[in-house]
């Protein structure tokens, strides 16, 4: 019975893997709306594994290696094949263009430093927790902010053929790499003294759930996801080492 509490968070990092190999799937067979929102509900399986190994006392060395290699796959790899494609029917980047490449090298930034940035976490995991990440989470970065830019700009065909994604999404993902990899504090979404934040940090978490759920809003996940990537590094930069 005690090695079978494990099954609970490892089940939902399985499944979380899973959906994350669809999701690239199904950007290659085109259906970008349907992969975006795969990778959301991976975000939201990713919270339901880290809140079930507390709640269950089932972390383990294996659970926080098996969530890594997930969390590389749905919100590392995923969101990478998911913007190419995005740029080339949504963007019209043609095939082997100077605009493609510079979008492949991008995505491939972003993929690597995902890499380097889970890896740095896993290094440190050992260590009391502070309640601060260094560097921007791979789960607000590929979970987050990535598949609700893609949910926008397919709900909203005409504004995005006014932006040069071209541009744009290249130095998205380039941006996103860099503040995965750096050495910026930013908050974890854990119980504080604070009782308005800890109100404010689960009310978020019940609108992203809603809105993951029942497919909608993606401009709601959108303004959460910027929100809170800004204010989050803002927080870091203002507060006190704790």
């Amino acid at each position: 019975m005690s090695r079978l509490r494990y099954t609970v968070p490892n089940g939902f990092t399985a499944l979380s893997l899973m959906l994350g190999v669809a999701s690239i799937v199904t950007t290659q067979l085109g259906e970008l709306e349907l992969a975006a929102w795969f990778i959301v509900w991976c975000g939201l399986l990713d919270v339901m594994d880290g809140l079930s190994a507390r709640l269950l006392k089932a972390t383990s060395d294996f659970g926080a290696e098996f969530d890594s290699m997930a969390d590389l796959v749905s919100f590392g790899v995923a969101p990478a094949v998911l913007v190419l494609n995005a740029g080339l029917q949504i963007g019209g980047i043609e095939l082997d263009s100077d605009q493609f490449w510079v979008l492949l090298v991008a995505i491939g930034v972003f993929a690597l430093t995902g890499a380097m940035r889970l890896a740095r976490f896993n290094l440190t995991s050992d260590q009391p927790t502070s309640g601060w990440f260094a560097g921007v989470p791979i789960t607000a970065a590929g979970g987050g902010m990535v598949p609700a830019v893609v949910l926008v700009l397919i709900h909203h065909p005409d504004v995005a053929s006014l932006l040069p994604l071209q541009l744009y999404l290249p130095v998205l993902m380039f941006v996103l790499a860099l503040l995965m990899i750096s050495r910026l504090r930013f908050p974890k979404a854990v119980r504080r003294n604070n009782l308005a934040m800890n109100i404010f940090q689960g009310s978020v978490i019940l609108v992203v759930y809603y809105c993951g759920i029942t497919r909608s809003w993606p401009e709601v996940l959108l303004l959460i996801g910027i929100v809170t990537l800004v204010t989050g590094i803002i927080v870091g930069r203002i507060t006190r080492e704790s």
